[in-house]
């Protein structure tokens, strides 16, 4: 099984794009964030004439998020429960046995302090999300754009100051507490150590300086866990004309998984 997640950067803007890297890589499911339109304005048909289902949350303009699914699929929410932000933050569905939750998290460098306190509130949240899931004994993926890079080596030296809300302690934290969980992070478990970035900012020449941060994650619960194959950013989308900042983050999994009972 086959699942990516990709921050767009708009997905009418990027739509030939997607279509494009969707033939080319087949994923079972394709997560994206940022998708920046209204949901009656989504691109369904596109998509669904390509082979997949539609999940999708919008709204004007800003952030967004869609999963595409080849196959039965359920939404089982279409926010974050526990997060009372209106902001189209989070879309979580049911396909194959495991529940999928896109997530766009708030990048926390506007609206001052409450700015910050809204990312660290859907963290909660998420923790808490992912705690039922556990109780539950609910095979999960959570995955998509966190804005946080989790350790120093996730962000190119000088790319960010140290109170950039992607970096900040209290983020970091937030980041550990689901990973002490019990989840994994699908990529440093296979590639523990070096640069994997996932982002390169338009300006400054970041992309040509290979000036990224890795902040596009997928974690997973522990069954699903063992089932990992593959995790990889895919460099290449970043360098085709007119590209989102971020790249495809692609995770494969064997076809052992079977749902719990």
């Amino acid at each position: 099984m086959k699942i990516v997640t990709w921050n767009v950067n708009s997905v009418r803007q990027r739509q030939d794009l997607v279509l494009d890297w969707l033939a080319r890589e087949q994923p079972d499911v394709l997560m994206m964030q940022e998708i920046k339109c209204e949901t009656n304005l989504f691109p369904s048909a596109v998509f669904e004439q390509a082979g997949y289902g539609c999940a999708v949350v919008g709204q004007k303009s800003y952030n967004g998020v869609a999963t595409l699914v080849r196959g039965a699929f359920d939404i089982t929410t279409d926010h974050l429960p526990g997060f009372t932000d209106p902001a189209a933050r989070y879309v979580e569905v049911r396909t194959k046995g495991l529940v999928l939750g896109n997530l766009y998290l708030p990048n926390g460098n506007s609206g001052g302090e409450q700015g910050y306190a809204t990312k660290l509130n859907f963290l909660d949240a998420l923790a808490a999300r992912a705690e039922h899931f556990i109780q539950q004994d609910t095979d999960f993926v959570l995955a998509g754009d966190y804005n946080i890079c989790p350790t120093p080596e996730d962000c190119a030296p000088g790319a960010l100051g140290p109170e950039d809300a992607l970096v900040r302690p209290q983020s970091r934290a937030a980041w550990r507490r689901l990973r002490w969980l019990g989840l994994t992070d699908a990529l440093r478990a296979l590639h523990p150590n070096g640069a994997a970035y996932t982002f390169w900012d338009y300006q400054a020449g970041a992309w040509q300086r290979d000036c990224g941060l890795r902040i596009d994650h997928m974690l997973l619960s522990p069954r699903v866990a063992e089932h990992l194959q593959t995790a990889r950013p895919d460099r290449d989308e970043r360098g085709m004309e007119r590209p989102s900042d971020h790249v495809p983050l692609i995770v494969t999994l064997d076809d052992g998984l079977t749902p719990a009972p």
